[in-house]
């Protein structure tokens, strides 16, 4: 008859784990799993998915070298023109100067952003309400609105304004100086001009009605 041999099972060897299982182990001591079924723990804001949109869409229009003539010699600068837009009727621009080009495009987005006026646009903002000619210095432009389906014809600083303002059908000229900052400046004074029937009727103590 044979004895009853004791098991020792703290000498006995664990059964491997299943790789499902080992891979929960793992899991578990990162943090777990996210509701995609990732092996990395949640994304924080600022990740890809929790990136945060931005209010205006940038877009530069020019970076000059600037230099200034001191006792000592010269000093190089780098000077850039921002043009900011929501595309919803909000627009400006800022200039920036700065020892690098990314210092300085920050200094102007600042600037931009303190500079924002809004444009009436009518039709589902896609063209300006009526005809202007805005000037700055030697900088003349023509804005006129357009039927749909026209597009923006216009170029240089000129369609980088319209288009960030939100207008997708309009004309324009420019007459006199194609400096970009004297263009900006002119395009942006002839925006501010722009009104509405509403603003009119207003001004006159009359109903719309009455005005058209």
């Amino acid at each position: 008859m044979e004895e009853n041999k004791t098991v020792n099972t703290a000498e006995t060897p664990e059964t491997p784990a299943a790789p499902a299982e080992q891979a929960d182990r793992r899991n578990d001591r990162r943090g777990g799993r996210n509701d995609r079924g990732s092996n990395r723990g949640p994304r924080r804001n600022g990740g890809r998915f929790g990136r945060e949109q931005k209010e205006f869409e940038e877009r530069v229009i020019s970076i000059n070298r600037v230099s200034k003539t001191l006792k000592g010699g010269r000093k190089m600068r780098f000077s850039v023109l921002v043009v900011i837009g929501d595309r919803k009727g909000r627009v400006g621009f800022g200039i920036g100067k700065a020892n690098e080009v990314p210092d300085a495009i920050r200094k102007a987005l600042e600037n931009a952003k303190k500079h924002v006026i809004r444009v009436p646009l009518t039709n589902g903002f896609r063209t300006i309400t009526h005809t202007v000619i805005g000037e700055y210095g030697s900088g003349k432009v023509i804005l006129k609105p357009a039927s749909e389906g026209t597009g923006v014809v216009a170029g240089g600083a000129v369609r980088a304004v319209l288009e960030l303002a939100g207008c997708t059908d309009v004309l324009s000229k420019c007459l006199g100086s194609r400096t970009p900052i004297n263009v900006v400046r002119a395009t942006m004074a002839g925006l501010q001009q722009l009104k509405t029937v509403n603003g009119v009727a207003k001004l006159r103590e009359m109903k719309v009605e009455e005005i058209r």
